[in-house]
């Protein structure tokens, strides 16, 4: 049997209350009442073989609470005249929020759309659009509304989080909530003082106009002829941020990068030479780094789907960089230590060369063994330095 159940048309108003509908008919007149429920009954074989059952499933529906039944009479030929429902409808919004138990919850929502219309009227579409994110939100609501209030005060203010001097507010809570703050911000600010190139939540303090903390970059001499930065003198190994990195212009004709710190530690010396220790997809540290542009770029990641994932975003920035031992050669020398990249990619790669491409095809669609990876610290220190040897030669 198949019939609907009281259960089931419980299941029918709560789909109603999880896509939002049933929230946001309490502050909008676009739904419209009485609302038909789906209803399953049973046919004139039910009543000649289940006659019982069909008895059963009529007094069940005709107690459902918050519903109105419409019936119809008729003649069985075995049974003789029977009542039996043809349509359930929950006539009221109130009827269906009763259905459900969610009465307390709308108030919860009610009293949150009128502090909102009152504080930040701009942002009433947004509670319309996520009417069940609101609920969720409900401790925090206070907070979010103070900040998107200091902001309107304080444009683009050109501080850190931490000095946000809001009631109640902390940097901590700002970064815990900077996806609806900033789909909140887009709304209650003016164009003026939202960096339309900035976004995501990693993004979040240059699109509002805080500082952030400063991007930095390590990297090796690799050369000790090479002339020490101020301060440095007998250190080969240096961290600067992307301001100070920038206008280096160092006198070096090669830039190796890896995203191994051991490699980094450990890379062979190499004239006129450095190496930076990468930082995955993240390449804007390097960006400003004009000089670079008259380096050769050597980029060494893991032989898998992300390693020549990262060296395609890499050449957005510098498109000259040439990928290094991240050939299927050394791919196949060191196949004992080949492992299993735990969530390859497939997305297509633009910036790979031909030969790249065909390796990352051949990954990426498992075409040698499913997940292949070889991380760069199992390739072998000799390896490493016969090629090194083979491409400074040059």
């Amino acid at each position: 049997m198949n019939w609907t159940t009281s259960a089931d048309l419980r299941a029918q108003v709560q789909r109603l209350w999880d896509r939002g509908e049933l929230l946001r008919a309490s502050v909008s007149d676009a739904s419209e009442w009485p609302r038909r429920l789906s209803l399953k009954a049973p046919t004139a074989s039910d009543l000649t073989e289940r006659f019982e059952a069909v008895r059963n499933w009529v007094h069940a529906v005709a107690d459902t609470p918050h519903v109105r039944v419409d019936w119809r009479e008729w003649t069985h030929r075995v049974q003789g005249r029977q009542r039996l429902p043809t349509t359930v409808w929950v006539d009221s919004l109130q009827d269906a929020l009763a259905f459900i138990g969610q009465g307390q919850a709308v108030q919860r929502y009610l009293a949150l759309w009128q502090q909102t219309a009152t504080a930040q009227p701009t942002l009433l579409p947004w509670l319309t659009r996520r009417p069940l994110q609101v609920l969720e939100l409900t401790d925090a609501w206070e907070r979010l509304l103070t900040v998107v209030a200091w902001l309107q005060a304080h444009p683009r203010p050109g501080v850190y989080l931490r000095q946000v001097d809001a009631p109640g507010v902390d940097s901590k809570f700002i970064e815990a909530h900077r996806g609806v703050l900033a789909e909140w911000l887009d709304l209650a600010l003016p164009p003026e003082a939202i960096d339309a190139t900035a976004s995501g939540s990693a993004q979040f303090t240059r699109r509002y106009g805080f500082l952030d903390k400063p991007l930095r970059l390590r990297f090796r001499l690799l050369d000790p002829a090479l002339p020490s930065l101020p301060g440095c003198h007998g250190l080969p190994d240096i961290t600067l941020d992307a301001a100070s990195f920038a206008p280096l212009a160092l006198p070096v004709r090669r830039v190796f990068i890896t995203e191994n710190e051991t490699n980094f530690l450990a890379f062979p010396p190499v004239t006129k030479a450095i190496i930076v220790f990468g930082a995955g997809y993240g390449w804007e540290a390097l960006a400003p780094a004009t000089w670079l542009q008259d380096c050769k770029v050597h980029y060494w990641g893991d032989l898998d789907t992300h390693g020549f994932a990262i060296l395609d975003q890499l050449r957005e920035h510098l498109p000259h960089a040439a990928s290094f031992l991240m050939d299927r050669e050394t791919l196949l020398a060191h196949r004992p230590h080949w492992g299993k990249e735990p969530t390859p990619t497939q997305r297509e790669l633009p910036r790979l060369t031909a030969e790249e491409a065909t390796l990352y095809d051949a990954l990426r669609f498992d075409h040698l063994q499913p997940g292949l990876r070889l991380e760069q610290e199992h390739v072998s220190y000799r390896w490493l330095s016969d090629r090194l040897a083979h491409i400074t030669s040059t």
